[in-house]
């Protein structure tokens, strides 16, 4: 009979009862270093990000810009539209609103104050005048990547008592006649006004309150994007 050897013993297979010190001893070391570091406090939300038209809020995408066809014409704020003054058309941003634009391909960089709607193209974000477009190198090329960032909160003019929503600008005749439709379906009084350059706008009048003008451009922006609110008599 062979001598016999620990079962634990080299080429067993089997570790030995000191094997399973250096192990232990890396856990301790590692549950000691877990105790030693600062408490995560989980209690600490990431800072909220600023809504929509607050001062810091801002948003990337297309800007373009428009000029001659609408200068002198009434803005959606009211006042006319001068194409050499530093403003520019937004779809929802508040009346008063002063946005810096910044050119994302050039660094370029302009503030202008918000007093007309648009545009009403997919895609596009916000419409400069032409100042604004000439300042920011957006003349030539007609559109830029661009990112807006309020500066300063505007009232968004509260106290107009006479508010619209218009829903879009149609080229073609048959457009503003579906739009004219769906909306009396939907039991809401429309008016159309030229828009220049062949379009003519549409919008849901007769409404009391900026409030009320806000809710309804919210339940039609599915069936038509970037419907907006506007006070009475103004726009383009």
């Amino acid at each position: 009979m062979r001598g016999s050897r620990p079962a634990w013993g080299p080429g067993s297979g089997v570790r030995g009862p000191g094997s399973a010190i250096p192990g232990l001893l890396i856990t301790i070391v590692l549950l000691i270093g877990c105790a030693s570091g600062k408490p995560v406090d989980r209690t600490v939300s990431p800072p909220a990000r600023p809504v929509a038209g607050a001062e810091g809020w801002s948003e990337e995408g297309l800007a373009s810009w428009y000029g001659e066809p609408y200068h002198g014409r009434p803005t959606a704020a009211g006042p006319r539209y001068d194409m050499n003054e530093m403003t520019a058309a937004h779809r929802t941003l508040p009346f008063g609103t002063v946005v810096r634009v910044t050119n994302l391909v050039s660094d370029r960089e302009a503030e202008v104050v918000i007093n007309d709607r648009g545009p009403f193209v997919a895609g596009r974000i916000v419409d400069l005048s032409r100042a604004a477009a000439d300042r920011l190198g957006v003349i030539g090329p007609g559109t830029a990547p661009v990112r807006l960032t309020v500066v300063q909160a505007g009232d968004g003019m509260p106290g107009a008592t006479c508010w619209e929503v218009q829903v879009g600008a149609f080229a073609k005749a048959e457009n503003v006649a579906r739009a004219e439709r769906d909306l009396a379906s939907r039991a809401l009084a429309t008016r159309t006004a030229p828009a220049g350059g062949g379009l003519t706008r549409v919008r849901v009048t007769g409404l009391t309150a900026l409030s009320s003008a806000r809710a309804l451009a919210r339940e039609l922006d599915g069936a038509y994007p970037g419907a907006a609110p506007v006070p009475c008599g103004g726009g383009r």
